[in-house]
C-alpha cells in the first residue's frame, strides 16, 4: 500500500513533511510516494538520512499557494503537487492522499479527480476531538456551508462508520447538534434531519448540545460545515486559552511553580491529548480514495500522524465501508442533489 503525500503543502514544507514522511515509513511501515519539486525533496531526503525509509518521489513543478483561489489554481497549475498527488489516487498508483497544503484545492480536487462514492452528494470533513470520555467525531467540519437533510444524513452515515472503523467504537451513538435536546429545538433544517435519521438502522440519540462535545453522550456530532467550523475553532481557541490562563496562575506564586513540577507528568500528558498533531490531520470522506488534510502550521509529527490515518483509510477501506452503510442501513431520503 501506497501514500501519496503533497511534499509542498503547508507553512513548513518541504522540510517537516519529509521529515514527517520519513518517520511515517519507519514506524508505520508504509510505502510513501512524496510529490512535489524534485530537486528540493531529495535534498530534504539527504539531509534528514531517509535509510531504511521505503520513499518514492514523483516530480510536479507546481504549487498551489495558500492564496490561490481553488478553482481556478486546479485549472491552471495542471501538474501542482495537489493535482498530481490526487491523480496517483485516482490511477491506482496510491491508496490515500495527504496535504498540508490549501485545504479548498484539496477537496476540490477530490471531487473533480478522484469523484464521490456511491450515495454521497457532498463529501464532509471529519474532525476527531478528544474528550474524558474518548475521541468523539464531529462532520461536517467546514466543506460545505449550505446544507440539506439528505446531506446532514449523509454525513451521520459517514461519521458514523469513520468512528466504527477508526476509532474502534463498535456502535457509535449519532447526534444532531442543536440549541437543545427537545425535538422541537433547533432550525427547520435540524429538525427535519432528525425525521430522516430516526428511518435509518444507526443508533441515533436525536438533538445534543454543544456542551455535550466533552460529556461522554454521544460518539459523532452532526452539523453542518458552518456550525462544525465554528464548533471546532471555538474549542481550539479554548483550549489555547486555558493554557495560557494556567501559565499564569502557575507564575504568580513559588507554591504553584512548585506544584506544577510535581504535576509536570500530568501536564504534559493533558498538552499531548489536546495537540492537534496527535490526530494528525482530517479525514474528508466520501470521495473515492482517502484523503487527509492537515492543518497549514503542521511539523514533523502532525505529518506523520496524518500519513498514519491516511494509511487507515485505505486499510479499513472507509470509502466502501460509507457506501455499503448508505446502502444497507437506510439512505431513505431523496438525494439532495442531481
Amino acid at each position: 500500500m501506497k501514500i501519496a503525500v503533497d511534499a509542498m503543502g503547508g507553512d513548513h514544507a518541504p522540510r517537516e513533511v519529509v521529515r514527517g514522511a520519513i518517520r511515517a515509513a519507519r514506524e508505520e511501515g508504509l510505502t510513501l510516494i512524496l510529490v512535489g519539486q524534485e530537486q528540493r525533496i531529495r535534498e530534504e531526503l539527504r539531509a534528514a538520512d531517509a535509510s531504511g525509509a521505503e520513499i518514492e518521489v514523483v516530480n510536479a513543478s507546481e504549487v498551489v499557494e495558500m492564496s490561490d483561489v481553488p478553482g481556478i489554481a486546479l485549472r491552471k497549475k495542471r501538474d501542482s503537487s495537489i493535482r498530481v498527488g490526487l491523480s496517483l489516487v485516482a490511477e491506482g498508483k496510491a491508496a490515500s492522499f495527504l496535504s498540508a497544503g490549501n485545504s479548498g484545492a484539496v477537496m476540490a480536487g477530490g471531487l473533480l479527480i478522484l469523484k464521490k462514492i456511491r450515495g454521497v452528494d457532498r463529501p464532509a470533513i471529519a474532525a476527531t476531538i478528544p474528550t474524558p470520555h474518548g475521541p468523539v467525531v464531529l462532520i461536517d467540519a467546514g466543506a460545505n456551508v449550505d446544507c440539506k437533510p439528505a446531506h446532514l444524513l449523509q454525513f451521520g452515515h459517514m461519521g458514523e462508520t469513520y468512528a466504527r472503523k477508526i476509532l474502534g467504537i463498535p456502535r457509535p451513538r449519532v447526534g444532531v447538534v442543536s440549541i437543545g435536546e427537545e425535538d422541537s429545538k433547533g432550525t427547520d433544517l435540524t429538525r427535519d434531519t432528525c425525521d430522516l435519521f430516526r428511518r435509518t438502522g444507526l443508533r441515533f440519540l436525536g438533538n445534543v448540545e454543544g456542551r455535550d462535545f466533552f460529556a461522554g453522550k454521544a460518539d459523532v456530532f452532526v452539523c453542518d460545515g458552518f456550525v462544525g467550523n465554528v464548533a471546532l475553532k471555538t474549542m481550539e481557541g479554548m483550549a489555547q486559552a486555558l493554557g495560557q490562563f494556567l501559565k499564569d496562575e502557575i507564575a504568580k506564586s513559588s507554591m504553584a511553580k512548585v506544584g506544577a513540577l510535581l504535576a509536570e507528568g500530568a501536564i504534559r500528558s493533558v498538552r499531548k491529548r489536546l495537540d492537534y498533531a496527535e490526530y494528525g490531520g482530517a479525514p474528508l470522506l466520501g470521495v473515492r480514495g482517502g484523503i487527509v488534510i492537515c492543518h497549514g502550521s503542521s511539523g514533523e509529527r502532525a505529518i506523520k500522524n496524518g500519513i498514519r490515518a491516511a494509511g487507515s483509510l485505505a486499510r479499513f477501506e472507509v470509502d466502501e465501508e460509507i457506501a455499503r452503510s448508505i446502502a444497507t442501513r437506510g439512505h431513505l431520503a431523496e438525494a439532495a442533489e442531481p
